[in-house]
């Protein structure tokens, strides 16, 4: 079954199916599944230095236990789930306007397939996640040798 805009009933695999250079991110998806709020979800920096990259992803108002970071097939992966309860109550009433944000938001990166989980440093503070990924070369063929027939 084709959904709206293109994608499949497995959009996982559809997104892990595009050809995407190195730390292109997935706007084209984004623009398509959230419309014009798509450029001020997961605001997101990407500095290069000579031995790694430095990832800063804006997530105000998020936990540490509401994030996920996942590395799989060389894309890695950023979602965040936020609820609110709808009978939320405290010593003031009951909640009858939520203007604050829930929901999920996703973005993934193509970083190289080299990449281990144990290559990816994460941290979570003021309601930025600062992720390390070093700079790996792609592993490089032997040589072509000539071997010697003897006779």
């Amino acid at each position: 079954m084709l959904y709206p805009h293109g994608f499949t009933e497995n959009l996982f695999e559809d997104l892990m199916s595009m050809d995407l250079p190195r730390f292109s991110d997935l706007d084209v998806v984004d623009k398509k599944l959230y419309g014009k709020r798509a450029g001020r979800i997961m605001n997101t920096d990407v500095k290069e230095h000579d031995d790694r990259y430095e990832v800063d992803i804006d997530l105000p108002g998020f936990k540490k236990d509401e994030i996920s970071v996942m590395l799989h097939n060389g894309y890695l992966s950023i979602s965040a789930d936020k609820g609110l309860k709808e009978e939320e109550k405290d010593k003031q009433g009951k909640l009858i306007r939520q203007e604050r944000y829930a929901g999920a938001m996703h973005r993934s990166f193509y970083v190289g397939d080299q990449l281990t989980e144990e290559d990816v440093k994460a941290k979570f503070e003021d309601g930025v996640l600062r992720l390390n990924i070093p700079k790996k070369e792609a592993k490089k063929l032997p040589e072509k040798r000539t071997i010697h027939i003897e006779g």
